[in-house]
C-alpha cells in the first residue's frame, strides 16, 4: 500500500492539483496530500518534527532554518530546496478598500506572516520604494496569505502582501495593489518545494518532478482550462478571475518554474532582503549560497 506523502502549504497549491488531475502523481506511484499551514513557524515545526514531509514554502523559509537560529523557532534543520516552483504569482502590497495611495499608509497597521519572513522583507522593500520606511507602520503578525487576505478584507489591517490568487480576490472586493514586488526586486523566487532531511525524498524528487511536468503542460497551454477549473474550486475565484490566474501562471517573469532550476540570481535577491532587513544573520548569510552549504538540492528529472 502506498503510504501518504505529506505536503503542507500556505495556499492551495493548483498546480498540485493539476498534477493529480493529469495522473501525474498515479504514474509515480504518489499519494499526496496538502496540509494547510497557519505560518511559516508551525510549517516548519511540523517538518522538523515529521508532520510534514514536504513543503511549499517561501525560499527565504529555507534560509533562515537552514542557517540563521534567530528563526521564530530558535534552531536550525537540515532545510533544504528540492525545486522552484515560480516566481511569485503577482505578489504585491495591497491596501484594503478606501486607501489608494502610499500616504494613506501612514500609521497604517500592515499585516505579515511574521516580522522576519521573506515576504515581510519584501513587503518592506515595496512600500520604502513608495517612501515609507519602517517607523512609518505598524506591522502585524497575521499568520499565512490567505489569513492576511481575510484580515485585509475585514479591516484588521490596512495593507499587506498578496499573491497565489489571494490578490486576485482582493482586487474583486476593491483592494488596491499599490506596487508589484517584481517591479523592486528582481530576479525573484516565490515558491520552493522543500524539505528538511533526508526523510522519503525518492517520493519528494518525484514529486517535484511531478510538479515541473504540470507547470510545463500549463505554460503550454494545454493544461490551461483544467488548470481555470482548479483555481476556481481551490481558491474560490470566478470564472474571470480563473482564467486572469491561468495567466499569470504562464507569466515569465511572475509565473511557474518549468524545469525546476533555482535561479542562482534570484536566491541572491532573497538573500539581500534578509540581509538588509535583518543585520545579525549578514556573517551567517555570507557563503548561504554557496552550492557547499548544501542550501539547493539539483532539481529532479522530470
Amino acid at each position: 500500500m502506498t503510504e501518504e506523502l505529506v505536503v503542507g502549504a500556505f495556499s492551495p497549491s493548483v498546480l498540485l492539483r493539476v498534477s493529480r488531475r493529469l495522473g501525474l502523481l498515479g504514474e509515480r506511484g504518489l499519494l499526496v496530500r496538502e496540509e494547510p499551514v497557519p505560518s511559516s513557524p508551525a510549517q516548519f515545526r511540523a517538518l522538523i518534527d515529521g508532520g510534514l514531509n514536504a513543503a511549499l514554502t517561501s525560499p527565504d523559509n529555507v534560509v533562515a532554518y537552514r542557517f540563521s537560529p534567530g528563526n521564530p523557532l530558535g534552531e536550525t534543520a537540515d532545510a533544504r530546496i528540492v525545486a522552484a516552483v515560480d516566481r511569485g504569482l503577482g505578489l504585491g502590497v495591497y491596501a484594503r478598500p478606501g486607501l489608494t495611495t502610499a500616504a494613506d499608509l501612514k500609521g497604517a497597521a500592515i499585516g505579515v506572516d511574521v516580522p522576519g519572513s521573506g515576504f515581510a522583507f519584501g513587503l518592506y522593500a515595496l512600500l520604502a520604494s513608495l517612501g515609507l520606511e519602517q517607523g512609518d507602520y505598524r506591522v502585524v503578525p497575521l499568520g499565512s496569505t490567505p489569513r492576511r487576505l481575510d484580515a485585509l478584507l475585514d479591516g484588521r489591517c490596512d495593507a499587506t502582501m498578496l499573491n497565489a490568487g489571494n490578490e486576485l480576490r482582493a482586487e474583486d472586493a476593491g483592494a488596491v495593489r499599490l506596487a508589484r514586488l517584481t517591479d523592486v526586486c528582481r530576479p525573484y523566487l516565490g515558491t520552493v518545494l522543500c524539505v528538511v532531511g533526508d526523510r522519503r525524498r525518492p517520493e519528494v524528487d518525484a514529486l517535484a518532478g511531478a510538479l515541473g511536468h504540470a507547470a510545463r503542460e500549463i505554460v503550454s497551454g494545454g493544461a490551461g482550462p483544467l488548470a481555470a477549473e482548479e483555481a476556481a474550486d481551490a481558491l474560490g475565484l470566478s470564472a474571470a478571475l480563473a482564467a486572469r490566474y491561468v495567466e499569470r501562471l504562464r507569466d515569465p517573469d511572475e509565473g511557474l518554474v518549468t524545469d525546476g532550476v533555482t535561479d542562482p540570481g534570484a536566491m541572491a535577491t532573497v538573500v539581500g532582503l534578509r540581509q538588509r532587513y535583518a543585520p545579525r544573520a549578514d556573517d551567517a548569510l555570507a557563503t548561504a549560497l554557496d552550492p557547499s552549504r548544501g542550501l539547493v538540492d539539483p532539481p529532479a528529472r522530470a
